[in-house]
């Protein structure tokens, strides 16, 4: 079974459009969303929309509880700032997708969390290593919330992280997903309309600095 991880969507309907396309272009039926549906960008509800229509299974994103609860992000007045306009537009059928999601997910022998293990919803497994698995059960282990792709292989685990498809923060504006078959873990990136994403932006009132960090394959705030 083909299965492909996106993480980190953020409310970037262009980029997970041109992610799904590919996904449909490829046959590709299985979707599993790591988390972080909701943030940043404003069109989380057509992605949680189309994610649903999709039986797309989501496992809960510190950003996806921002958005349920009256908490903000500990971290960032910008994340905040975007945050807080979403709970004002996010339907009911939006807030509903995103409430189901849970923290931890064995879905088609992976196993899935937002963060890391220890930490389910913001733990940044920035540096892995096989120790962080060896008391896990299971071979193949899946996180986002680094918005950092990366694959790591050992004798009988696999750890991957898709990158984000909604912000990526690693240089590269395509955005990123992943592709597993069997034991095979790859990859991918696609480039997305982010002049679309940037019109979104603009339409929902934000300033240029929310969005021209997407131009770079960055964080916002980021200049280089």
């Amino acid at each position: 079974m083909l299965i492909a991880l996106v993480a980190d969507i953020h409310g970037n309907w262009p980029a997970l459009r041109a992610v799904l396309a590919e996904l449909d272009a490829a046959g590709c039926r299985t979707v599993v969303s790591l988390g972080d549906v909701a943030g940043y960008y404003p069109q989380v509800n057509e992605c949680a929309r189309e994610l649903e229509r999709r039986s797309v299974v989501n496992v809960l994103g510190n950003h996806d509880r921002y958005l349920l609860s009256d908490e903000d992000c500990p971290r960032s007045r910008s994340a905040t700032a975007c945050i807080r306009y979403q709970r004002q537009v996010a339907t009911p059928a939006c807030r509903a997708y995103l409430a189901r999601s849970k923290p931890l997910v064995r879905l088609h022998g992976i196993a899935m969390v937002h963060g890391g293990w220890n930490d389910p919803l913001d733990e940044y497994l920035v540096e892995v290593g096989e120790e962080h698995f060896r008391e896990l059960p299971g071979r193949i282990f899946a996180s986002g919330h680094t918005h950092l792709p990366v694959v790591k292989r050992w004798a009988d685990r696999t750890y991957v992280n898709p990158g984000s498809a909604g912000q990526p923060r690693d240089g590269d504006p395509r955005a990123a997903y992943a592709l597993v078959e069997g034991e095979r873990v790859e990859l991918r990136r696609v480039a997305y309309d982010i002049d679309a994403a940037a019109a979104a932006m603009r339409a929902a009132g934000f300033s240029e600095h929310f969005y021209r960090s997407l131009y770079l394959g960055r964080q916002i705030g980021s200049s280089a």
